[in-house]
């Protein structure tokens, strides 16, 4: 009789000590330190940028949300889905977006299981709404204009080109200098709790 084969392991072991089912993720396993760990440490654009640090998803995810911030009077709930708008990737990485379309489905399936345990866990909508998603998805493309052309090497046709005109938002109103994991982690945690209290004073 043939050995019978284990299936292979589909979870990860977090800092925290829980361990998540990446094919099952149950909310009750997401831990916002072990995000803002992941999150600090993923490097965007694969590392491809100046500095002497690599310009993490964590640094990227503070500065989306402060965008949202300028663009509209956001609720607390927004910002709080604005910052955890790309938190799949503590466990998944951040993959390029022409890598993403040469994987497909399969990828999409389980960033969107990791999307829905993170807001549960956090009480957010399990999906966005389509404004929102709208909103968090133009401050993400003008956040990466500006990371692209200050730090991946983009010139600015180029950058205007593949994620438009950053409207409504300067230079001057964002932090795009990278920062160490260590600082941007607790800056990302900081920054969560921030919101945490704004919607529990709005709630009571």
């Amino acid at each position: 009789m043939p050995p019978i084969e284990k299936a292979p392991r589909a979870w990860q072991r977090m800092l925290s000590g829980r361990r998540l089912d990446l094919l099952d993720p149950s909310p009750l396993d997401v831990e916002i330190s072990d995000i803002a760990q992941g999150l600090a440490r993923v490097a965007r654009w694969n590392g491809q940028t100046r500095g002497d640090h690599a310009f993490s998803v964590a640094q990227h995810s503070l500065m989306v949300e402060a965008i949202v911030g300028r663009l509209t009077e956001a609720s607390p709930e927004t910002l709080q889905l604005a910052l955890l708008h790309d938190a799949p990737e503590y466990v998944i990485g951040d993959m390029i977006s022409p890598f993403k379309a040469v994987v497909g489905g399969g990828y999409k399936m389980v960033e969107a299981r990791l999307e829905a345990a993170i807001h549960i866990r956090f009480g957010l909508p399990s999906t966005l709404p389509k404004p929102i998603k709208a909103l968090i998805k133009r401050a993400d493309r003008i956040s990466a204009y500006f990371e692209a052309t200050e730090l991946a090497g983009f010139e600015d046709a180029e950058a205007r080109a593949f994620f438009g005109p950053p409207r409504g938002i300067s230079r001057d109103m964002l932090d795009v200098s990278p920062r160490s994991a260590v600082e941007v982690q607790a800056l990302f945690l900081e920054r969560f709790e921030a919101i945490e209290a704004l919607r529990r004073a709005k709630k009571g």
